[in-house]
This record gives structure tokens, sequence and C-alpha cells, in this order.
């Protein structure tokens, strides 16, 4: 029987996406950025987050993949390439938890073969329990230690997405 323990309401993940849109309005007031979506689990978190950055900007997506079920399989597949030009602009890839790091190496690794000015990474969960590889996330709402985690985007065999806060899920 799958359990859902409360760890993230809805109130603080607004008060954190709120602060960091204005942090990021600020760090790129004068860039040219583009927030870049990583497909699927990214959607809501991107969708909330570029309303909270006053100055203008771009949106594209990303999809990759190296889970299932719970766990990573340690091979990135690419489900969709940019749709905009990355040459000469301001990269912030937004993603919905950085875990183990790989899959956003390799995104990391491919968009720099697109000669951007420079990229970053935002995320809305930043956990280290399972980290494989040195990865920087500039901008995190949260820090996690452990846990599997659903809703606001975040899913589990592409169910859960839809909860409006954050949950531990036990199964």
């Amino acid at each position: 029987m799958l359990q859902f323990i409360p760890l993230i309401s809805e109130l603080e993940i607004s008060r954190q996406i709120n602060k960091i849109g204005k942090m990021i309005s600020k760090d790129y007031e004068t860039k040219d950025l583009v927030l870049v979506g990583i497909l699927k689990g990214s959607f809501i978190f991107l969708s909330d987050l570029t309303r909270q950055i006053s100055i203008d900007h771009e949106i594209d997506l990303i999809g990759a993949s190296s889970y299932k079920r719970t766990s990573s399989t340690g091979q990135i597949v690419f489900t969709k390439q940019p749709d905009l030009e990355f040459e000469n602009r301001d990269i912030l890839l937004v993603e919905d938890i950085v875990d183990t790091g790989n899959t956003l190496l390799k995104i990391v690794e491919f968009v720099q073969l697109l000669n951007p000015s420079s990229i970053k990474i935002c995320s809305l969960i930043d956990k280290h329990e399972r980290r494989e590889v040195q990865i920087k996330v500039d901008y995190a709402c949260f820090l996690l230690d452990k846990g599997f985690i659903v809703g606001y985007g975040l899913d589990y065999n592409e169910k859960y997405r839809n909860l409006p806060a954050i949950y531990d899920l036990k199964l």
C-alpha cells in the first residue's frame, strides 16, 4: 500500500518560487535569458517560475529521461530537442529534481554543444542522497537529503504529478 507523507506545502512552494524568481530576475537583468524546462517533471515548476520572473525571457523545452519506476537506468534518452537557437544566449535549465545528477550532466553537455553564453541550473528540489556526479545547482528552492518525492510535477510511474504539494512516497 502506498503511503504519502507530506513534506512541502503549496504555500512553501509558492514562497520559494517567488523568492527564486526575484533572484533570477536580478541576476539576468542584462542578459538574454532562455528558460529551458526539462520534461516532463519540470512543467508545473516552469509555469509558476516564469510568472515570477519580471524580466523578458523566452521558454523552451528539452525531453530527457533515465528513470524506470523509482530508479535511474543509467541510460539517457532524449525525447525532445530544443526549438530555439541557444548560441550566445544565457540558458537556465529548469529541473524538477536533481537526484543522481547523471541525466542533468548529459543535458548540460548537450547544451554546451549549442554554444550558449552561459548555462546555469535551477531546480525545485536538490536532493543529495544518491548524487553520483559533481553538478552545481545555481538556484534550488529546496534541499532534501533523501526520500522518493512525488507531487507538483514529480511522478511515480507517470502518476501523482498533479498533487499540489510535495510528498515522500513510501512503497
